[in-house]
């Protein structure tokens, strides 16, 4: 029988699981919480995933370890390495495929659309933090040491994804004005949150798939303003005004919420179109989008 390993119990995490449901499989959820033991056809190992024995032995004899871990943002400089290392030794000892959720944050303002392919330039802190990690796992994988694999998504959509989106909709729902940052007239690829758990298990199981990165299958880009009238549309409720909150209000924010404060550094990704390709996942891989009818209906509950 098949043992999946599934770091992180958030959106992306019970999207995996949900994947894998219909596998002859045992399927382990790991975090600190201990939660997800509401998901059906898995267990729950609760434990710091920076641990590097706890892992180890949780790992053992898997067929995947899926990192889909989620440390608060303003602490990705110090909780990320030790995950990553971790992770790493889990894979090394055990023969797991190392399958990692990461982000589009490596690339740096992009001037077309993105590929998998695409150097990892940024010169942010965090950004190199995530470039790091696919870097040392991607060393080990052509040492042979391990089977790697990454996976990126764009910004999520999808029930229970905290997206801005998410926290847009009681505003949407009443029909207030929504508050959202960035230019909402610019297109931007947004990623469902149950096609990431799919292409993530596509990528940990086949084996074409492994020493390289891709990018998680994706809707064609929208803007903010349309998927807002799309939500709104499926509350039964009117197309909403949207306020755009301007860069200068997000740092004095940040001076009391840090992940909003970190919100003027990537600001190009929503001041531009910020477009994803993902050619090679449904060519190679075979997979296509959710229909976004679907994607609509499970952001707003439905």
């Amino acid at each position: 029988m098949e043992k999946f390993v599934i770091v992180g119990v958030g959106a992306t995490g019970r999207a995996v699981a949900k994947a894998l449901k219909g596998r002859e499989a045992e399927v382990i959820l790991v975090s600190r919480s201990g939660g997800g033991a509401d998901l059906p056809g898995t267990r729950v190992a609760r434990g710091d995933a920076a641990d590097a024995q706890f892992m180890a032995q949780v790992a053992a004899g898997a067929t995947a370890i899926f990192n889909c871990a989620n440390p608060p943002y303003n602490k990705w400089l110090t909780d990320w390495p030790p995950v990553a290392a971790s992770l790493v030794q889990a894979a090394t000892r055990s023969g797991a495929v190392l399958t990692t959720l990461s982000n589009l944050y490596a690339y740096g303002p992009p001037t077309a659309p993105l590929t998998p392919h695409d150097p990892l330039v940024s010169t942010l802190p965090k950004a190199q933090v995530r470039a790091t990690m696919w870097r040392d796992a991607l060393a080990a994988h052509e040492r042979g040491d391990l089977r790697a694999t990454e996976v990126r998504a764009s910004d999520f959509i999808g029930h229970g994804s905290q997206s801005l989106f998410e926290r847009a909709l009681p505003q949407v729902a009443k029909g207030r004005t929504a508050t959202v940052y960035g230019d909402v007239d610019q297109l931007h690829s947004w990623t469902y949150t149950g096609d990431v758990g799919r292409t993530l298990v596509a990528a940990a199981t086949t084996e074409a798939a492994w020493g390289r990165p891709w990018h998680a299958v994706t809707n064609e880009p929208a803007t903010m303003r349309s998927v807002l009238s799309d939500l709104a549309a499926a509350l039964g409720a009117p197309a909403p005004k949207v306020r755009s909150l301007p860069n200068g209000l997000l740092k004095a924010i940040g001076l009391v919420s840090p992940l909003i404060g970190e919100l003027p550094k990537v600001s190009y990704q929503f001041e531009r179109p910020f477009i994803i390709d993902d050619n090679e996942t449904r060519t190679l891989l075979g997979l296509e989008p959710t229909p976004w009818s679907e994607v609509i209906a499970d952001a707003v509950g439905r």
